[in-house]
């Protein structure tokens, strides 16, 4: 399952999971600066895409990668 944590949207990498208040799961396919800001492309469970656009210093909860601990 992994440890859901607070972060700066400026953080967030492909393979990330965002996680809701309500428990619903998306997991990040892409992430791309936009101007000021970053443009977030996720899929939810049911395989639907979505994106959403957000200051780099927004907070979002996430469960990281496995990809982004290996160093």
């Amino acid at each position: 399952m992994g440890i859901v944590e607070l972060m700066q949207a400026r953080e967030l990498a492909v393979g990330d999971v965002l996680v809701s208040a309500t428990g619903g799961a998306y997991e990040i396919t892409r992430v791309a600066r936009v101007g000021r800001g970053i443009r977030v492309q996720y899929l939810i469970e049911e395989g639907r895409q979505g994106r959403f656009t957000a200051a780099p210093e927004s907070v979002v909860r996430a469960r990281r990668s496995h990809a982004t601990h290996a160093a």
